[in-house]
């Protein structure tokens, strides 16, 4: 593989007339790194896609490998001279040519020699387990693997970059997953550095060493999936990434202590109280005493897997009234309505039926703020909930 160092991207923006598709796109990527674009359709993943793979002119911005400017204001380095490659999400296989040729099209057009080109093209179908695949059709194959011929087709060129733009939106739920699999272990296999295109959250977190989440063009938040899934930026991110559960709330008190600042909130007009400590030297301390100070509302947000039933009534409880069950195999998802008619969605493996009144409890730790003039993630010693 021609590798590199780093590839970096510094403010590249995108407008198609008046339309600012992509703003201000600025990150860098490590060698042998696997970096997905993460966000709902319309969002700017397959723009950005697009710009780094040459596809689309930029409207501003830069573009280098180490030293090496490749796009700019300046210079353009055509897309077939960068030496990335690129898997489609329709596959974009040629329905008349078999798997072997296919693969071997592009070492055709830099006229490898042929017995480069078959232990070339051997190698890349073993690598995507195809091996015997060699004189089939794309029509006498599945989705699936449709998929890995078309892999092969860009790993056989030893590209410095992989670049895959929703590769598997196309196929079945399990064939979704068993190509995920497969995915991942090519990645380990080969190490190349690779951007993954993709609007599914499991599939991202699944994959990635860093998750991009756009929004609007926009980048939201950079991050490994744990703190992509655990800590997101604000409330889109939060929204998107499985906190259901999003509800309005205040800061009802507040006292700094030499080593901490304990904050109360009532959430659902007081129905629930949680009790949070934060360390002296945390730095959501200004942003929580500003919330305060200037009666801010605030949001919380909590996954629907970490609302807990409480059959012991333990003290920090509040009853709700289940008004729809769905079975999911492992777990129920319920969705039940407060006293005050807030919404709350859960998932338990305890057995409940419609109309049933069940008390609940919210795990303090568990519970994100995010305030108006800054964002809050979830609180790292909680000490107690109040009722």
């Amino acid at each position: 593989m021609k590798d590199f160092d780093r590839l970096i991207i510094q403010g590249v923006t995108k407008e198609f007339g008046e339309k600012v598709a992509l703003a201000d796109f600025s990150l860098e990527l490590e060698r042998g790194e696997f970096v997905t674009f993460l966000g709902p359709s319309g969002c700017g993943k397959s723009t950005a896609l697009n710009c780094i793979a040459g596809l689309l002119p930029l409207t501003r911005g830069k573009i280098m490998i180490d030293e090496e400017t490749i796009d700019d204001a300046v210079t353009s380095v055509p897309a077939e001279k960068r030496e990335f490659g690129m898997v489609f999400q329709n596959y974009a296989l040629f329905p008349h040519l078999t798997v072997f040729k296919n693969v071997a099209f592009g070492l055709q057009l830099r006229h490898h020699p042929k017995d480069s080109i078959r232990s070339r093209v051997q190698q890349a179908l073993h690598l995507v387990h195809l091996d015997g695949y060699d004189d089939k059709f794309p029509s006498q194959m599945s989705g699936g693997e449709q998929q890995r011929v078309a892999i092969a087709r860009c790993i056989v060129l030893e590209p410095r970059l992989l670049m895959l733009d929703e590769p598997l939106s196309n196929l079945d739920a399990k064939l979704r997953v068993e190509m995920r699999y497969e995915l991942k272990a090519l990645h380990e296999r080969l190490h190349v550095s690779s951007i993954y295109v993709t609007h599914d959250q499991q599939e991202a977190l699944a994959l990635s060493d860093r998750i991009v989440v756009m929004r609007s063009g926009h980048i939201q938040q950079v991050g490994t999936p744990d703190q992509i899934y655990s800590e997101p930026a604000n409330l889109f991110i939060a929204d998107f990434m499985g906190f259901k559960n999003l509800w309005e709330a205040e800061i009802s008190a507040l006292r700094e202590k030499e080593d901490s600042l304990e904050v109360a909130v009532r959430v659902n007009d007081g129905e629930i109280h949680s009790l949070l400590r934060y360390g002296k030297s945390d730095p959501r301390r200004v942003a929580l005493l500003a919330a305060y100070k200037g009666g801010w509302k605030i949001t919380t947000a909590i996954r629907p897997e970490d609302i807990e039933i409480d059959r012991n009534e333990a003290v920090g409880g509040f009853q709700a009234k289940v008004s729809l069950v769905e079975y999911l195999g492992e777990t129920n998802h319920v969705t039940a309505i407060a006293q005050n008619g807030t919404r709350i969605d859960l998932r338990t493996d305890h057995s409940v039926k419609i109309d049933e009144t069940i008390r609940l409890h919210v795990p303090p730790e568990k519970l994100l703020l995010f305030g108006e003039a800054a964002e809050l993630h979830v609180a790292p010693t909680p000490t107690s909930e109040v009722a």
